[in-house]
């Protein structure tokens, strides 16, 4: 093994650590017998149970959940109409203005958007007369916004690699442009449809700084109900409630790696 091997995998097992450490430590002290956020007194699965008794935590995440899924249903709807647009567009100057306009949601500060948003919508608020304007809908906007670029990315690359000759055969043999894509295209750029739609709902589920700028007192997400808890103490049922929002999430993640690696594989047996 030389110098160099030996020094990545060093920082790969930093970085594991850094990231993972915390995680590990969290969903321990979520068994912790006793209230204590330091010393693990036993072994208990009580935080667990009182975690469902918390009506204001599980309103939270009711919310959270509620505002994940329709966030990742209109993006991914959007992202497909926008991706297919943007796909078949002969413009070159537009496709360019469009990508950029795209990745600006993705590569600015969310502290910028958040406040950004949050601007725009009082300023909304006001010309309607209305004060108390923020609420699920302007959430529902902020995070469609932060979302859709990510179904965009994910849906034209697979575009790309569509034989559009398959299509305009379907055509040509009387399918309805409208049946054909459904019939033709979506099924090769459904796996890119779901990472894009597993992305919105994971991104919408933990988001806190634009939620924190654009939410109202009538819509609480449940991040930053645990925000509003780090001004007392913070009790190992939040831990619980997090340790369950972290295991889904990774199970989403590992079944969207297995569903892109299966459709890799089919892929290459058909080209085969």
């Amino acid at each position: 093994m030389n110098k160099t091997s030996a020094l990545s995998k060093f920082y790969m097992v930093l970085i594991f650590i850094f990231l993972y450490l915390p995680i590990a430590v969290m969903t321990l002290f979520s068994f912790n017998s006793s209230t204590s956020t330091y010393v693990f007194s036993g072994f208990s699965t009580h935080w667990y149970s009182e975690m469902f008794t918390n009506s204001a935590a599980m309103d939270a995440l009711k919310n959270t959940i509620v505002l994940a899924v329709v966030t990742a249903a209109v993006s991914t709807v959007l992202g497909v109409m926008a991706a297919v647009g943007l796909f078949n567009s002969k413009y070159k100057l537009y496709k360019k203005a469009m990508m950029t306009a795209t990745n600006v949601p993705m590569m600015n500060p969310e502290i910028v958007t958040g406040i950004a948003m949050m601007l725009l919508f009082v300023f909304a608020g006001t010309l309607v007369n209305q004060s108390d304007v923020l609420g699920f809908w302007t959430l529902l906007i902020a995070h469609v916004t932060f979302c859709l670029p990510y179904v965009i990315l994910n849906v034209l690359p697979k575009l790309r690699q569509l034989d559009l000759h398959i299509y305009e055969a379907a055509v040509d043999l009387g399918c309805k442009p409208f049946k054909a894509f459904f019939k033709v295209v979506m099924p090769e750029i459904v796996t890119g449809i779901i990472t894009g739609l597993v992305m919105s709902f994971t991104l919408s589920l933990d988001d806190f700084i634009i939620s924190y700028f654009t939410n109202g007192p009538s819509f609480q997400t449940l991040p930053i109900y645990i925000f509003s808890l780090t001004k007392k103490r913070v009790k190992p049922d939040m831990f619980a409630l997090s340790t369950l929002m972290f295991v889904v999430i990774l199970v989403l993640l590992i079944l969207m790696n297995v569903a892109q690696t299966r459709a890799e594989k089919k892929n290459r047996r058909e080209e085969k």
